[in-house]
């Protein structure tokens, strides 16, 4: 028994092993669980859970494997994308991007952000960077030290649901509160100051805003689930100066950037090949860089026709309101219509991480509402909206016990709710359509701006971010996890390294992971590339930007300085 534990335990002994398994403490759990539960101690204090089956899951009022399967044919039929279906949506998607940089007020904005041509990896100094995300303020010391070398502090403050819908300046002067206390707290003597003996600012703002020029730009709507009044319309950079000067900071806000255009450029700094970035995560975005000759929108401007200027795209709103390309089910319907923003952001709510568990979290609900789950069951829990995070679907896509004992841990230990094997192989199976039609409408946006920007042929390579997304092939489980804060407890109930070995499962009791991403999402987007350019999609490959909010925004600082040093484009 202990060498068969031994591969799912390297960091403990045979003799740790064996000495736990010899002195186990067995609890039966009360009443009519049909589990066992207890625990065992090894000599170096790792607490090690375990169950054992105490009944017989088919007695309990639950759906049968083929109701089950049943079902699930359904909604096979309903999130499943054709390789022709894709295409379709491809050309929808080249044409929308084709009007938004024609003429402004489009659905899809393509919105030049005056960010001109890419870094050239000899940019040096010292560049504060903010970063307004759906998520957390970050708050970074970029220190460039040319050679595309650079050192980075940074320090995150979360936000809560309430300051995301607090009014405009409140947001602001928190925005400000906080990266005074950053330069409190980071900021010392030898610091590199601008001509005007500030620190320079690159602060990043991911969402749609409508900018003449790199310091300035209007918000257009919130997206992400903000919905800060007295906000759109207003020029956030402006806004952030003045909650600036009213926290007497000495910064001077020198560009203001999406997050996917500082993916862009920082992921440009690292990886020369880079021409496309993408955001999939809270939200969803994509930027590249357009040669001005092709953005008949700014012609006005007299820019020279080779110059080239990055361009944020807003693709979260690809078919908003018309709703004539994107497979939306009833369950998207229901999400858009009860959402703060109905009708808008069409392609976002399909793909991004913040409403995937909900689609999830919908289709059980409506089966609980049939009589098909949890007969005679309290469902209360799980019938709260949004109570199904996104991280649950990775959770359960990747647990590797053949009776699935991580979604046993998340439906006992957040709703309440005991689940049967033929329950948790159609909640797994479900997971993964929701997951894989995601990353394959992603796919579909990555293929639009492929073709608009003629990379097929040579090929390119595209910079992911956000929580979707990664392309490391570590197993899943282990310190490297998805998982986000309110998961934590799960580590200490049902969840971790688990092996099932003589009708025992060890939990491994692990301390609360980082964040990581949704396992397996980078391949289905590479698969869905060649479903829809054949083999030459096997050209178009991505890789992981890290951080592109914060070394972008410096970067670009950087850049701006630079650029306005040698008069190049100053009224832009």
């Amino acid at each position: 028994m202990a060498s068969a534990i031994r591969p799912l335990m390297p960091h403990l002994t045979d003799d740790d092993v064996v000495k736990a398994i010899r002195r186990p403490s067995f609890h039966h759990s009360p009443g009519n669980s049909r589990r066992g539960s207890g625990s065992l101690t090894t000599p170096s204090g790792l607490t090690i859970a375990y169950h054992t089956r105490t009944q017989d899951e088919n007695e309990l009022p639950h759906a049968t494997k083929k109701t089950m399967t049943d079902h699930l044919r359904k909604y096979e039929s309903l999130f499943t994308l054709t390789p022709q279906r894709m295409r379709m949506i491809v050309d929808s998607f080249d044409e929308t991007l084709e009007k938004g940089l024609a003429e402004y007020d489009q659905v899809v904005p393509m919105i030049p952000t005056f960010v001109f041509g890419w870094p050239h990896g000899e940019e040096a100094g010292d560049y504060l960077a903010v970063d307004l995300g759906g998520t957390n303020l970050r708050v970074c010391l970029v220190t460039l030290l040319t050679n595309g070398k650079f050192e980075i502090t940074q320090t995150k403050y979360r936000l809560t649901e309430e300051q995301k819908q607090e009014d405009g300046e409140k947001l602001f002067d928190f925005c400000a509160e906080c990266l005074k206390t950053f330069m409190q707290s980071h900021l010392g003597e030898g610091l590199e100051l601008g001509p005007d003996g500030t620190l320079p600012l690159g602060f990043t703002f991911s969402y749609p805003c409508a900018q003449d020029r790199i310091d300035h730009g209007k918000l257009i709507r919130w997206t992400k689930g903000f919905g800060a009044p007295n906000t759109e319309g207003h020029d956030v950079a402006e806004m952030f100066r003045k909650a600036l000067e009213r926290a007497k900071v000495p910064i001077t806000l020198t560009a203001l950037i999406n997050d996917t255009t500082g993916t862009l450029i920082a992921s440009a700094y690292v990886e020369p090949r880079t021409k496309i970035a993408v955001i999939l995560g809270t939200g969803c975005n994509a930027a590249y860089m357009e040669k001005i000759s092709n953005i008949p929108k700014i012609k006005h401007l007299g820019l020279p026709d080779d110059a080239e200027m990055a361009i944020n795209c807003e693709w979260g709103a690809f078919d908003s309101f018309e709703h004539q390309h994107l497979p939306r089910t009833k369950y998207d319907v229901i999400i858009d219509e009860t959402s703060n923003k109905p009708g808008e952001q069409a392609f976002e709510k399909l793909i991004s991480g913040r409403y995937l568990g909900e689609i999830l979290r919908l289709i059980i609900c409506e089966l609980i509402d049939e009589g098909v789950l949890f007969l005679g069951q309290n469902t209360y829990k799980i019938e709260k909206a949004y109570s199904f995070d996104t991280a649950f679907l990775s959770l359960m896509e990747s647990d590797p016990t053949d009776e699935l004992l991580t979604i046993i841990g998340i439906f006992t230990h957040f709703y309440g709710i005991e689940t049967t094997l033929a329950e948790r192989q159609f909640f797994r199976a479900l997971a993964k359509l929701v997951g894989r039609r995601a990353a394959r409408l992603s796919a579909c946006g990555i293929a639009a701006l492929v073709t608009k920007g003629g990379y097929l042929e040579e090929g390119c390579s595209v910079a992911a971010d956000g929580s979707l997304y990664s392309v490391s092939s570590e197993p899943f489980f282990g310190p490297r996890c998805f998982c986000t804060p309110h998961l934590y407890p799960l580590y200490h109930v049902s969840y971790g390294i688990l092996a099932s070995l003589y009708n025992q499962v060890f939990d491994f009791i692990l301390k609360p992971p980082i964040l990581q991403k949704y396992p397996g999402f980078a391949d289905r987007v590479h698969e869905a590339l060649i479903d829809v350019f054949g083999d030459k999609g096997k050209k178009i490959v991505t890789h992981h930007a890290e951080d592109g909010s914060g070394m972008g925004a410096a970067l670009i600082a950087a850049m701006t300085a630079e650029r306005r040093a040698k008069q190049l484009y100053n009224h832009c």
